[in-house]
């Protein structure tokens, strides 16, 4: 089969992702293999990209591709899904010599939900990894309905996922992003702020005292401590950018990892439209590199699909 992998020899940008002939992987127990319909691309592609995790020693290459979505096509022992049964995968572990961005990929049992019914499988790809981040951090936020929240990055991928996730939740939510996010911002919460200005004053403009909360899923750390009230909480997805505690601010980073029940609810919640996937732009599989060029662009709302 085909994966796109990087040479542990060779980490670096765009230009060392490589789409490999590598043996097609068997399930084992509690495992099923998926005939890939769509994998998304991500920003811990990136970072797996350019060699940041070890160690390397036991690896000729390291596969690529957290999100997927296809059809089962086998199963190992223990496993009762029918072949055919479509389905997506957070597929979780770093290093494996091949993963989700490949034609074919083998991932345990508790790593994988049905799909929702109806909708594109490409479509679906972009559900697992940042529906369950965003799921994930918000529940480190235990606020309650009527509180107020601040998202960063909103109309980013996992932006996007927790302001429908908050709605649920009856929260009031300020957004905050580019200005040509704007229209597709304001009607989705209570208030938007642009990226153009200072976030803790554009905030307090709508919430004087600050916010109960902030999902900082744009990564700007101290900024957006700045515009939570005095003892709020303070969630971020990425545990290099966390600010250091202040003003009796809860400061909490949010590793996601695969839940079953999670990923089927929140598939779910995609089947009647709470949850609104994404995709920026498609590229065949042998288009690899091309694609993570583009993504390493950005600008686009949106998640980039690569299509075996």
């Amino acid at each position: 089969m085909r994966a796109a992998v990087v040479k542990v020899k060779k980490f670096g940008g765009p230009e060392a992702v490589e789409v490999l002939e590598v043996p097609l992987p068997e399930p084992g127990p509690l495992e099923v293999r998926i005939k890939v319909a769509g994998a998304a691309l991500n920003p811990a592609d990136t970072v797996l990209r350019t060699g940041v995790f070890s160690p390397f020693e036991d690896f000729e290459y390291i596969g690529l591709g957290f999100d997927a979505a296809g059809t089962v096509d086998a199963v190992g022992p223990g496993v009762l899904l029918k072949v055919g049964t479509p389905v997506i995968a957070f597929d979780a572990p770093l290093l494996r010599p091949t993963k989700a961005q490949a034609e074919y990929l083998v991932t345990d049992l508790n790593s994988i939900a049905l799909a929702p019914e109806g909708m594109a499988l490409t479509l679906a790809a972009t559900i697992p990894l940042n529906a369950i981040t965003a799921s994930q951090a918000l529940d480190r936020l235990p606020l309650r309905p009527r509180d107020t929240l601040l998202v960063t990055g909103a109309a980013g991928a996992v932006g996007g996922y927790a302001v429908e996730l908050a709605r649920t939740r009856g929260v009031r939510i300020v957004t905050q992003g580019r200005p040509e996010d704007e229209e597709f911002l304001r009607g989705r919460a209570s208030w938007f702020v642009s990226s153009d200005e200072e976030l803790s004053e554009a905030v307090r403009r709508f919430v004087p005292e600050g916010v109960d909360g902030v999902l900082d899923a744009a990564a700007l750390g101290a900024p957006a401590l700045a515009a939570v009230r005095d003892g709020g909480i303070f969630s971020s997805v990425r545990a290099d950018v966390l600010p250091a505690p202040e003003r009796g601010i809860a400061v909490r980073h949010t590793p996601a990892g695969p839940e079953p029940t999670r990923l089927s609810y929140l598939s779910a919640l995609a089947e009647v439209g709470v949850l609104t996937p994404r995709v920026a732009q498609i590229y065949p599989l042998s288009q690899a590199a091309e694609a993570y060029a583009q993504f390493a662009r950005g600008g686009r709302r949106g998640r980039i699909v690569l299509v075996p």
